[in-house]
């Protein structure tokens, strides 16, 4: 059920991909994440009657209140601007090691174990997913010392895996740990906001708050069921799995949106990721 809730968890997040390019058609990404994260918070506070926080742990809620400072909202404003500056060809692949770090992190605190089979089950999927974001001619644009803003991102979306799986081994409450999260991260992006001298993250148009909106549900929800599988699953298993996410995009690119065209380097990359995919769960 782990890796099952890890696989809803990427093709949501896959999707919310799609929907964020659409969304920065029509506003700034710093607007866009003011309207997706709180929009993504109200909805988790309305479904809240229907869940039931039972165990209420104070060091595990202190955990996930101190993940939502900078899970989504630094993760997110961190890619924003590491597309902006690099190019969406170097910040996605440099994005797709994720897992590397969440791997580690979880051996180094988290006593975890990886075999043989885990490591190159992880290997062929970054592999997989940097051959699926790469594009030919990718160039750094600006100074070489922002590269670190992408690094730092995929540092911190396998960090934030790690303190989740930590909080949920005291607290096995998914629900609660995305509600506390987004809660501060909703806080945080406007008070981040407000400090910003950029005149277009004041700009909305309707239609960029409508992708904005339905980015923020794709985005939680995905959350959700990335800290379920992490409730009943490794992280040295959940997160290579919940990475696969670009196969995803690339799947609605190609057959929905027709933006893709198959190619030798992108069949490749599937397969490396369904293979490393199938090699975890064999295991």
């Amino acid at each position: 059920m782990a890796a099952a809730y890890a696989l809803i968890a990427a093709a949501l997040f896959g999707a919310a991909l799609v929907t964020t390019q659409f969304g920065l058609r029509h506003m700034d990404g710093l607007a866009g994440a003011k309207v997706s994260i709180p929009s993504a918070t109200a909805l988790l506070w309305l479904l809240l009657p229907l869940r039931e926080l039972k165990g209420w742990d104070t060091p595990a809620a202190g955990i996930f209140l101190a993940l939502g400072l900078f899970f989504p909202v630094a993760v997110t404003l961190l890619a924003y601007e590491a597309n902006r500056r690099m190019g969406p060809t170097i910040a996605g692949a440099i994005g797709s090691t994720a897992p590397l770090f969440a791997v580690l992190g979880a051996v180094l605190f988290l006593g975890e174990t990886l075999g043989i089979t885990q490591m190159i089950a992880t290997a062929a999927i970054v592999c997989g997913s940097v051959a699926l974001v790469w594009r030919s001619g990718g160039s750094l644009r600006g100074a070489a010392w922002i590269s670190w803003v992408a690094w730092l991102a995929a540092a911190l979306r396998a960090l934030a895996q790690v303190i989740a799986k930590a909080g949920l081994l005291l607290w096995a409450n998914p629900y609660a740990a995305a509600v506390l999260g987004y809660s501060v991260s909703a806080v945080a992006i406007w008070i981040i906001a407000g400090f910003s001298r950029r005149p277009e993250s004041r700009v909305y148009t309707r239609r960029g708050v409508l992708w904005f909106v339905l980015t923020g549900l794709f985005n939680c929800s995905a959350v959700l069921a990335l800290y379920t599988a992490l409730d009943g699953g490794a992280v040295s298993i959940v997160s290579p799995i919940a990475a696969t996410y670009p196969m995803f995009t690339l799947v609605l690119n190609t057959v929905i949106l027709r933006e893709e065209r198959l190619s030798a380097r992108l069949i490749g990359g599937v397969a490396l990721m369904v293979g490393g995919v199938v090699a975890l769960l064999v295991q």
